[in-house]
């Protein structure tokens, strides 16, 4: 299949592009003004001005759309969410307008989600099901794929990536985590009673290749490990893996003053999800155990 990436340079996009490629399909990357690559199959867009090459989209069968500015990268402030929102919603309608237009019409639109759609949900068991949540990240993934869904009336099966926690030691947020860690001053957040949805990067990839194969799934998908655990257990076992103590707990106010709402909606908040689509269409966890997760990312990281 011909197979157009948005957000290929980020953790899950190059990843995904290098198995895909790997599997024979023919990949291209959808990149923004300033990207200075040379390589091939790249096409150009720029969601701030609404230009699509769509010349350059035409003969596509699969979209995966990945990008978005990173949610932790700075604090909230108004300005923050705006670019936040624009970087998804506005963006996903720009691309979606393009892909309706295409004469060849693409068959699946794959788009990135994330389990903040649930919001803050103490210890429910959360499935693809369960109702939007309250706060600015449950809206703004609602929002999100509000967008998404509509290349449905393109003709395009559109599967939303429920994205947990993507534990890998090449990105995302495992990285920071580990710093106080290795400084012996980690610990558990607030209380620790939290729920943490977490998964392996290679388990990102196994479903992005699962649901390309899988006409039965559509709609939103949990991308999350079978074993979610609460923030207290993710920390020891974060401690217990870098041989380190896990002994300096941050209190929730002290996150608060200085993360502000980012720490109740990121840091604090409980999203108890399960992979319930997954595990009914048989998909078989590559690496479903925290701590072997932990160990083989840090390994890598070290080779």
């Amino acid at each position: 299949m011909r197979i157009l990436i948005s957000g290929g340079s980020g953790l899950v996009g190059a990843a995904a592009a290098s198995a895909l490629c790997a599997d024979g399909h023919e990949v291209r990357r959808l990149v923004r003004p300033g990207s200075h690559s040379s390589e091939g199959g790249v096409v150009r867009w720029d969601p701030a001005s609404g230009f699509v090459d769509v010349e350059g989209i035409e003969g596509t069968d699969v979209i995966v759309h990945l990008g978005g500015a990173g949610i932790g990268d700075a604090r909230w402030s108004e300005a923050r969410k705006k670019v936040l929102r624009q970087s998804r919603v506005s963006s996903t309608r720009i691309l979606v307008d393009a892909v309706a237009r295409l004469r060849r019409k693409a068959r699946i639109f794959l788009a990135a989600s994330a389990v903040g759609y649930y919001g803050d949900r103490g210890d429910e068991v959360l499935s693809e099901s369960s109702s939007n949540g309250a706060g600015f990240l449950a809206a703004l993934a609602r929002d999100w794929e509000a967008e998404s869904l509509r290349a449905e009336s393109a003709g395009l099966r559109v599967v939303l990536l429920r994205f947990g926690m993507i534990l890998s030691a090449k990105g995302g947020a495992l990285p920071s985590m580990t710093t106080p860690f290795k400084l012996g001053v980690g610990g558990r957040l607030g209380n620790g009673r939290q729920w943490v949805s977490w998964i392996a990067l290679e388990d990102v990839v196994g479903v992005i290749r699962t649901v390309l194969a899988d006409e039965g799934l559509s709609g939103p998908v949990n991308v999350v490990s079978p074993a979610p655990v609460r923030n207290s257990e993710f920390t020891n076992t974060l401690a217990r893996v870098l041989h380190r103590p896990a002994i300096f707990p941050v209190p929730a106010l002290a996150l608060r003053l200085a993360f502000g709402e980012m720490a109740n909606e990121l840091l604090l908040a409980s999203q108890r999800a399960e992979p319930a689509k997954l595990t009914e269409r048989g998909y078989e966890f590559r690496v479903p155990d925290l701590e072997r997760t932990l160990r083989l990312s840090l390994s890598q990281s070290e080779s």
